[in-house]
């Protein structure tokens, strides 16, 4: 085995003999000596052959990535390299192992690779030796200990649930199974361990987590896999604050131990509508201002057409100001944004700008001095200020605002990558309207608690019926989310009947679940922490792929294994399963 990792050496270690293996990362001849940089998990430390060492011929035949055991001397570097931390000393090489040659490789191993992206997820166990992605499961590693750690402290009960469930609705699509012994039954993979996990509190397990895989069968994006990694909790005897409070120490305990850094808890909470009136979002990223503001009782009696009907139909004028950056959007560029607002619905974009005490733009001509007056005291407009504007629907607007304000804050450079800003968002809707579905549907689970007075509106008032619903926000990103859940069968019947399912429908979906009910079921909630997303923001990526071992591509396939992939008539028949043409019956 393997006794020492490259940076344990040091200057301390001058005089000893070593006995190192690793990967050539990188070789020289100068001078007629033979200089290798061999890697191992750990980093880089400089070997050297001598002209008159037996081993001098293999050395200079060596290709980069060709594993080599090396025994030697250490011996202090009279040309020093302090960006590593072996850069003070050198290993004199004494004998010589080749364990395997490496062929031509498909892409320089090194951080700055400029190998397509593809290419590197074909060879992905070569992608997985440059530093910066070792790294990351390194660190991915750590943090799935420190939360083990911290669970173990809290006397949790960390408990496995079945990765082949019952297919349920109300979520993403599911990824199915087929079953080979009941010929046209189907498994479901886990889009999480929700109903197994509300079970557990119904078992009396009271403190459960689980590090879980799961499984969604949706549109993929950077930060988005099909198939990835949850931590669960569920608690029971507990409210909202309860839930909130445990998981704030734990993220003060990942923050401390993984990134030295103090969280001031408690954190920050802002309201689901407080969020989305001011920043467009349910995730927020709070490292910079430009929340957006509404313009509505400016213009209430504008004489602008496009506002006016705006107005007239209950929409929202809103607008985000860019502090002095007018000078740095030309019409051209303004003309860009305005292509990318209408990527979310929106019907266009108004902009002013203000200098030497006057305004210009788009729609100056169309509105009033008064109007001006009034957006310049309550924008608080000073000289070299961009205002833009969209005017539509409420959710449009703040969605296409939000939207344009991040892109801003990048395009600005207004955002410090090293800096975090966490907050809860608290008091999530029940449902939502799907306009694909014609239908309301729950924003988050049909399991989720409504607020205590607005369980009477789940059958006649939905658009505003509000549930004990929290997401933890990290940077913009939704890093994880829960509630407390519904534990009297008559609420649950209710919610059922909210979204639209008969008691029959309900039953054969969640039978063995709402039987459970009738057994005594104690107040419960937890969350979920997405694993990834939260090493992905630790290490400062914004690709989820980078903190993922084996990851998928955008099409949810695997480049470097092949899947998915077709399987042979033999298998299917076994499964009872026919293939045909995409559109045939």
């Amino acid at each position: 085995m393997k006794k020492c990792n490259n940076v344990e050496f040091n200057i301390n270690n001058v005089g000893q003999t070593v006995e190192l293996c690793g990967w050539v990362s990188k070789k020289r001849n100068l001078g007629g000596l033979v200089f290798i940089d061999l890697r191992d998990r750990s980093g880089i430390i400089q070997l050297v052959v001598r002209p008159e060492n037996k081993f001098y011929e293999l050395a200079s035949s060596l290709k980069t990535e060709s594993v080599i055991k090396a025994t030697g001397e250490v011996v202090e570097r009279e040309s020093k390299n302090s960006k590593i931390p072996t850069g003070e000393i050198e290993v004199i090489v004494t004998d010589l192992v080749l364990e395997s040659m490496a062929g031509d490789l498909p892409f320089e191993i090194s951080d700055d690779t400029t190998a397509l992206e593809d290419t590197r997820l074909k060879y992905r166990y070569l992608d997985l030796r440059r530093p910066t992605l070792k790294s990351n499961l390194m660190v991915r590693s750590k943090l799935m200990n420190v939360i083990r750690n911290f669970f173990y402290e809290e006397e949790f009960v960390e408990v496995e649930t079945p990765v082949l469930c019952k297919s349920t609705p109300e979520g993403a699509r599911d990824y199915l199974v087929p079953s080979r012994v009941n010929h046209g039954k189907f498994y479901a993979l886990p889009q999480s361990p929700q109903i197994f996990k509300q079970l557990l509190m119904i078992g009396g397990m009271e403190k459960y987590y689980q590090i879980a895989k799961c499984f969604r069968d949706e549109d993929l994006r950077a930060d988005r896999q099909p198939e990835f990694t949850q931590v669960d909790v569920e608690m029971s005897f507990v409210d909202e604050d309860d839930v909130i409070s445990t998981t704030e120490r734990l993220l003060a305990k990942v923050f401390k131990e993984m990134k030295g850094i103090e969280l001031s808890l408690p954190l920050q909470r802002m309201k689901y509508v407080d969020a989305i009136r001011d920043y467009g979002s349910d995730k927020p990223d709070l490292r910079f201002g430009m929340k957006i503001q509404s313009l509505n009782d400016i213009f209430k009696n504008t004489e602008f057409t496009v506002f006016q009907n705006v107005l007239n139909a209950n929409g929202e004028v809103g607008c985000i100001v860019g502090k002095n950056c007018a000078d740095k959007y030309s019409r051209k560029e303004i003309d860009k944004l305005t292509e990318y607002v209408k990527t979310y619905r929106a019907s266009g974009l108004a902009w002013l700008k203000y200098s030497e005490g006057e305004f210009s733009g788009s729609i100056r001509k169309v509105v009033t001095e008064e109007e001006l007056h009034a957006m310049k005291e309550q924008l608080e407009i000073e000289e070299n200020d961009l205002i833009l504007i969209v005017a539509d629907k409420y959710n449009v607007t703040k969605t296409a605002l939000g939207e344009l304000r991040i892109k801003l804050a990048r395009d600005l450079d207004l955002i410090d990558k090293n800096d975090y800003k966490l907050l809860w968002v608290v008091d999530f809707p029940s449902f939502e309207y799907s306009e694909e579905e014609g239908r309301f549907m729950a924003c988050h689970h049909p399991f989720t608690a409504p607020k205590d007075e607005d369980i009477d509106k789940l059958l006649n008032d939905k658009a505003n019926c509000y549930s004990k619903a929290y997401d933890i926000v990290i940077n913009g990103y939704e890093a994880g989310g829960g509630s407390i859940r519904i534990h009297q069968a008559d609420v649950q019947a209710k919610m059922f009947e909210a979204l639209g399912f008969t008691l029959e429908q309900a039953k054969e979906k969640f039978g063995f679940f709402l039987e459970a009910f009738n057994y005594g079921t104690p107040p419960h909630g937890g969350l979920a922490l997405g694993l990834d997303r939260l090493t992905m923001l630790l290490v400062g990526t914004e690709n989820i792929r980078d903190v993922i071992a084996f990851p998928k591509t955008a099409s949810a396939s695997c480049l470097m294994s092949e899947c998915p992939n077709l399987v042979d008539d033999k298998q299917l028949q076994e499964l009872g399963i026919n293939i045909t043409e995409k559109g045939q019956k």
